[in-house]
């Protein structure tokens, strides 16, 4: 009976971790997918900042722009290039 109550903790977590996933199912799929599409919005910035000097298109290489391009796609590209170009002195 004492193995049982050792674990007992550690399967409540467990249930209870299932439980708030499955409650926040549809919530985490979409946070999990933002953080993705961010990610590839971060590395399309390393890319383009490598290019930069041919392309004479200057963005930084930050989580904010990354954040846009993930949320907004190809027209989140073209507003952070609208901002540039708007706030350039």
């Amino acid at each position: 009976m004492t193995m049982l109550a050792d674990y007992m903790p550690f399967v409540l977590a467990a249930l209870m971790v299932l439980i708030g996933a499955l409650a926040l199912g549809r919530a985490l799929k979409h946070v999990v997918r933002l953080a993705f599409r961010t990610g590839a919005g971060l590395a399309a910035l390393a890319l383009l900042s490598q290019a930069s000097g041919v392309l004479g298109i200057h963005l930084g290489v930050n989580l904010f722009n990354a954040a846009v391009l993930g949320l907004f796609g190809i027209p989140g590209f073209g507003l952070l290039m609208m901002l540039s170009w708007a706030l350039r002195t």
